[in-house]
């Protein structure tokens, strides 16, 4: 099912159990601009990528990769397709399916990999070393290694244009930003003090925010220091950030222990513990999609300068498209 968020409707339906196609979905990707999805199905342990084109006069599978073993996950943009394997990353050319680079990784059975939507293809997946990330800049011919945790990376998140990354680990607590052409750590962000299982992070398309939900039931806003905005060549932007009452205890990182010195969320908002829920943002100015494993979509709206508990503009089933769920409080 295909939906558009701003209405909420759904514009796309196709049950692959019918008309004899005999098949079912494990991960779907959307080729952006096209009516062509990337496909990963049950048959054979997960192990085929089949392409499907949703146009009026075709309605059907056409190319298809077959593996020696489970796919765990694929990605796509328009000239690229990215099919990852426990230990290994496979890119494509997208429109002949040409193999053009194989990655060896760590073990990853999350299928942790993430590729820039726009601009050069800039790939990033899990190295060879524990907490470690690999760094490929394709228009550049270069590849470079950061070490982002000490535990096991457990989460990945790309800005649309590659320029930063987001990781967090096993632990859950952190989530560090990168600056992807040198590695540099830009920002480190406190999600909380117990151990959480993060499932999804999320740069604004003006990478001012970074949003972030784990198994706790919290979504979390943080305002980022590295967006054109907000960076100045005197520094008046982190200056800005000091003076704010969560950030205020920054300055005195490397004296307070790294609870009191990270940087901790602008806004946040309450879903249920214990469901995967993956978080965007609306292409309205300080707007947050939520959309859980339970088929509940919500839209809220942050204030970027009060804070606080953010604002529940709208809740659906997307599970039940004619179905709104308007009795839930976001508090």
């Amino acid at each position: 099912m295909i939906f558009n968020t701003d209405p909420f409707v759904q514009t796309i339906r196709q049950d692959f159990s019918k008309n004899d196609q005999g098949v079912g979905i494990r991960d779907v990707q959307m080729i952006l601009g096209t009516s062509k999805f990337a496909v990963v199905t049950p048959g054979l342990s997960h192990k085929k990528i089949m392409i499907w084109y949703d146009y009026d006069f075709v309605r059907q599978f056409t190319e298809k990769l077959n593996f020696r073993s489970e796919v765990k996950s694929v990605l796509v943009r328009p000239d690229r397709l990215v099919a990852v394997i426990m230990q290994k990353v496979f890119v494509y050319n997208h429109t002949e399916l040409q193999l053009l680079h194989e990655i060896e990784t760590r073990p990853n059975p999350k299928g942790l990999c993430e590729i820039s939507l726009s601009g050069g293809m800039l790939l990033v997946c899990l190295g060879s070393e524990k907490g470690e990330v690999r760094v490929e800049h394709y228009g550049l011919s270069s590849s470079k290694l950061i070490k982002a945790h000490d535990s096991d990376v457990a989460c990945v998140a790309l800005s649309n244009d590659g320029r930063l990354l987001a990781t967090a680990s096993t632990k859950g607590t952190l989530v560090r930003v990168f600056d992807t052409s040198d590695g540099r750590l830009l920002q480190e962000l406190r999600r909380g003090s117990e151990r959480a299982e993060v499932h999804s992070l999320s740069f604004s398309s003006d990478t001012e925010w970074l949003a972030v939900s784990s198994n706790k039931g919290t979504v979390h806003v943080f305002s980022l220091k590295t967006s054109s905005r907000s960076i100045g060549t005197d520094g008046s932007q982190e200056a800005q950030q000091n003076n704010s009452p969560l950030s205020r205890l920054s300055s005195f990182k490397g004296i307070l222990p790294n609870y009191f010195s990270s940087e901790w969320s602008v806004a946040r908002f309450y879903v249920p513990q214990d469901i995967q829920h993956i978080v965007t943002f609306g292409h309205q100015k300080h707007t947050v999609l939520i959309i859980g494993m339970n088929g509940i979509f919500y839209r809220c709206k942050f204030d970027p300068i009060a804070g606080g508990a953010m604002t529940q503009m709208e809740c659906h089933n997307f599970l039940q498209p004619d179905f709104a769920v308007n009795s839930l409080d976001s508090e």
